[in-house]
């Protein structure tokens, strides 16, 4: 029989999905700093992937599809396999269509399921698929905690999509959900950026100004901003089910 863990084991994983760019990026280089042993992921950037896990004290890097059932169950399988253990899980990857609103005919079924498939569904799976190691965290260390990335496309009637929005939206509720469904051993939350400054918003000028000129921060998020948010969440021994709308204060106007 296999020996149970010590339980003064002071050891915590986490893993990040979409980790080697961007919001993920910045959050895996968080929780490293907090001490974390990293699961970094990604769909391509493998060779990213790999100098970020060198970088760092302790951290791997796998790669998986996650639009592919199969390159999911292998990410947890192998991220719980690094250490014998998971504490943490980053539901961070994420797609996006731009498509306007007023555009009807250009949101198809194919990008609304393949939406879904990765917004809602993927992280739902992941979740699914740690659940027994995210409780064992609660017996032998502190309770296991998943962080949902988000979006304030999700709570509120924007976004660069419909199904973009909605998809958001369905994860907000899933987060509430889950938190319901798995305390008191593993909180789910969520957070709900609004811009962030990332390679991919640098041209979005119209956006970037509205936030210089609305939002009570007078500027977009930075990946820090977003992480350190993450990283209050999963320090936190009793938030579950908040959907933390990180927006520096647009919602307000």
């Amino acid at each position: 029989m296999k020996p149970n863990p010590p339980i003064d084991n002071a050891l915590r994983v986490a893993l990040v999905t979409g980790s080697t760019s961007g919001i993920g990026a910045a959050i895996a280089r968080t929780l490293s700093r907090a001490g974390y042993a990293v699961v970094l992921h990604s769909r391509n950037s493998a060779d990213t992937g790999r100098a970020m896990a060198a970088e760092m004290k302790q951290a791997i890097y796998v790669q998986a599809d996650l639009a592919f059932e199969a390159d999911r169950v292998r990410l947890v399988n192998e991220a719980i396999a690094a250490w014998g253990q998971l504490d943490v899980l980053v539901n961070n990857a994420g797609i996006s269509r731009v498509i306007p609103h007023s555009d009807l005919a250009s949101a198809t079924s194919a990008v609304w399921h393949e939406l879904n498939e990765i917004n809602v569904v993927a992280p739902f799976h992941l979740v699914a698929l740690a659940e027994s190691a995210l409780r064992d965290a609660a017996r032998y260390r502190r309770a296991g905690s998943v962080v949902n990335i988000s979006s304030h496309a999700g709570v509120r009637p924007k976004g660069a999509s419909i199904p973009y929005a909605v998809s958001k939206a369905a994860l907000n509720h899933m987060t509430r959900l889950l938190a319901v469904s798995l305390g008191p051993d593993i909180r789910v939350n969520a957070v709900a950026p609004g811009l962030v400054d990332t390679p991919l918003t640098a041209e979005w000028t119209g956006a970037q100004e509205l936030w210089r000129d609305r939002a009570p921060m007078r500027r977009a998020a930075s990946p820090d901003d977003i992480a350190n948010a993450v990283a209050m969440l999963v320090d936190s021994d009793y938030l579950t089910g908040e959907i933390l709308l990180s927006d520096g204060g647009l919602n307000l106007t």
